[in-house]
């Protein structure tokens, strides 16, 4: 039991069940499994863990058993002895004013290298208290971080000149930035701008860094001094941290949906195609703090629940492009989300979606009931429980059907299927249950459809897709990567969110354009390939050049005529832009 005046355990033995911190947590339930010999499920119960989560925390342990679990003893410098010789130059040192590491680097330049925390040990005997923050003027003279000009679109230079870039393959976006109304998708929806930074130049900034696809915004400050991607931006200087950060903040959540859509008409007005079938998914962005406010939600590469947020996303299965997000899903409302994504697609095309592919968990029955009442077709599986496998196989041999796959590339390619009507709680009428064996699992596959009449070749093969769409889905997020929360704002990571859709897009359009056999390459690949690339650029009087070095697939570049396209960009004083390659 506790002693409630002091916070401490007066029951020594609960110091035990009752540890104090994660590490001492794991110490006890591992000890419990394999010297006190607890069966695992009750070892779990004991210390707080979920079945699956101790599973995976033996595994680690057999794994790595020499693993630490307690500190070692504290070193270093307790206390400095009264006869150190450079015991005075440290007060005369601080008597100049000079905090721990001044004095750390004075020293060092007389020869004497001293860690800050000894100098600060021998100041505290002195009976120094803590430096107080000091003004600029008041700090000494040594070498600082260079400060990269504020940004102002007003202080824009657009002098001839010429300058390096490692951003030079954001210019290959140009052609297909230039046309879109930018003002009138993101400033009249209520993004916010200033006069140094507008809307429009704040969006492109964020962007240019989503594009390149290396390092989230909150890691800039090494590329803020590259004109390229200021020029890109049309700024003189891209943002600072603390400015991308923030900025999402101000963005109120009714702006996206009216962005989005205005976003994506544009782009199919300039090449982008569209198509009537979709893979949905649920994806969980986890969140690394402490104190959330956050919900819990599976996370699949950890196979764990944790705190993070939810973001629904919606591809498009011919072209792979996001044309949906929505990082704002609750758990009460998570099996609604496909229905607003009809209701918003309807919105936007004016037609309802021919097909949805989406797992168990998307929705509920009543849902895929009005999924069928409004003529849309689906295909997703069934959870599978141990009465419905036992009932499988308890079917003779001749309930199975042996068909053969075409369109997939597999190693199991001639599965056997059981096709049948069921009723199925929630959902009125009969659904088509196809059950199938032989694909590499080890238990058999429920696929249900309101598709009566498709062949089960058609059917199976169209949901074997769908297992390289969700590795498709998750290239683009590690690539665009929307994983790196680093805050509990919700808001922060919807921002995220509609620039990934926003990426997304572009590197489809680029795709689709290049051709030969990069229609369905990932994103990582096009940017190893094309964008990751250095560049010259000369900035005239009425031309942007820009020279890329000689790269082995710039005669793909060449063959789709971007060295042709002379786009006038409005953002630099419509200056035509014109790429030269090698």
């Amino acid at each position: 039991m506790y002693n409630n005046k002091h916070k401490t355990l007066t029951d020594p033995v609960q110091a035990f069940l009752q540890p104090a911190n994660a590490t001492h947590r794991q110490y006890e339930a591992l000890r419990a499994f394999f010297v006190d010999k607890l069966p695992s499920k009750e070892a779990a119960g004991r210390f707080g863990y979920s079945a699956g989560s101790f599973r995976v925390l033996v595994h680690h342990f057999r794994q790595n058993p020499s693993r630490p679990f307690f500190l070692p003893p504290a070193k270093g410098p307790q206390h400095a002895p009264k006869s150190d010789p450079v015991r005075e130059r440290i007060v005369q040192a601080r008597k100049q004013n000079l905090s721990i590491y001044d004095i750390g680097r004075v020293l060092q330049d007389e020869g004497h290298r001293l860690s800050p925390a000894y100098i600060g040990i021998i100041l505290k005997e002195e009976g120094f208290a803590r430096l107080p923050r000091r003004a600029d003027d008041e700090r000494p003279d040594h070498p600082h971080p260079e400060r990269a000009p504020v940004a102002d679109v007003q202080q824009l230079d657009l002098s001839p000149r010429q300058f390096r870039t490692q951003f030079g393959g954001l210019f290959l976006f140009m052609p297909y930035l230039a046309p879109i109304p930018w003002e009138e998708i993101f400033e009249q929806n209520g993004f916010p701008g200033s006069g140094m930074i507008p809307a429009a130049h704040a969006i492109r900034a964020l962007l240019g860094l989503k594009l390149y696809g290396s390092a989230r915004h909150s890691h800039v400050m090494s590329e803020v001094f590259d004109p390229g991607l200021a020029l890109f931006a049309g700024l003189n200087s891209i943002p600072k941290r603390s400015f991308l950060t923030e900025y999402s903040s101000r963005i109120v959540p009714a702006a996206y949906p009216k962005a989005m859509r205005q976003w994506f008409d544009t782009l199919q007005r300039l090449g982008l195609p569209r198509g009537e079938s979709f893979d949905l998914d649920f994806h969980t962005i986890p969140f690394h703090g402490q104190d959330a406010l956050l919900q819990k939600h599976y996370v699949s590469k950890r196979s764990r629940r944790q705190k993070g947020l939810l973001a629904f996303v919606a591809q498009d299965a011919d072209t792979h492009v996001f044309c949906y997000g929505n990082a704002q899903v609750r758990k009460e409302h998570q099996n609604d989300e496909v229905l607003r994504f009809v209701a918003f697609w309807k919105e936007r095309t004016g037609q309802l979606p021919r097909e949805l592919i989406f797992d168990s968990k998307l929705t509920t029955y009543g849902n895929r009931a009005q999924l069928t009442a409004q003529g849309i077709d689906f295909i997703t599986l069934r959870r599978r429980s141990q009465a419905m496998l036992q009932e499988v196989w308890a079917q003779p041999g001749s309930a199975w059907r042996q068909i053969h796959l075409e369109g997939v590339s597999r190693i199991y390619r001639d599965p056997r299927v059981i096709d049948q009507r069921v009723q199925l709680k929630g959902y009125p009428g009969a659904i088509r249950q196809m059950i199938v064996a032989d694909l590499g699992h080890e238990e058999p596959t429920f696929l249900l459809t309101n598709q009566l009449t498709r062949s089960a070749p058609k059917l199976i093969e169209r949901y074997a897709r769908r297992m390289i769409i969700e590795n498709n889905i998750q290239d683009g997020i590690d690539f665009f990567h929307m994983d790196a929360l680093s805050s509990a704002v919700p808001m922060k990571v919807d921002c995220d969110l509609q620039l990934t859709l926003m990426g997304s897009s572009l590197y489809r359009l680029l795709a689709n354009e290049i051709g030969q056999g990069y229609e369905r390459a990932k994103s990582r690949t096009l940017f190893r390939d094309f964008i990751d690339a250095h560049a010259t650029v000369d900035l005239g009087e009425k031309q942007i050049l820009v020279r890329f070095q000689k790269r082995a697939h710039n005669p793909l570049l060449l063959k789709a005529a971007f060295d042709n396209k002379q786009p006038a960009i409005p953002w630099l004083d419509n200056r035509k832009l014109n790429l030269v390659f090698g």
